[in-house]
């Protein structure tokens, strides 16, 4: 099963944070997009359960997933 990502306005201002923490989705893809490792994160926070970087990856996937593009027309 995956950890629980909740947005709560109490919590974080409402940012995705994984339950029971206050570890926001964004910091763990911006740690990963700076190029650390699951292992380096993990120790880093080792309140963080361990399967929350799969599912930052799924929550990420599933918002730009449900993004919705409007294309521009080209300027002249």
């Amino acid at each position: 099963m995956a950890t629980a990502i909740i947005c709560d306005p109490a919590v974080m201002l409402g940012k995705p944070v994984f339950a029971g923490t206050r570890l926001t989705v964004e910091l763990i893809l911006a740690k990963l997009a700076a190029g650390e490792s699951a292992d380096q994160i993990a120790r880093a926070h080792p309140q963080l359960p361990s399967d929350a970087i799969l599912s930052a990856l799924r929550y990420a996937a599933a918002v730009v997933g449900n993004e919705i593009v409007v294309p521009l027309g080209r300027s002249a």
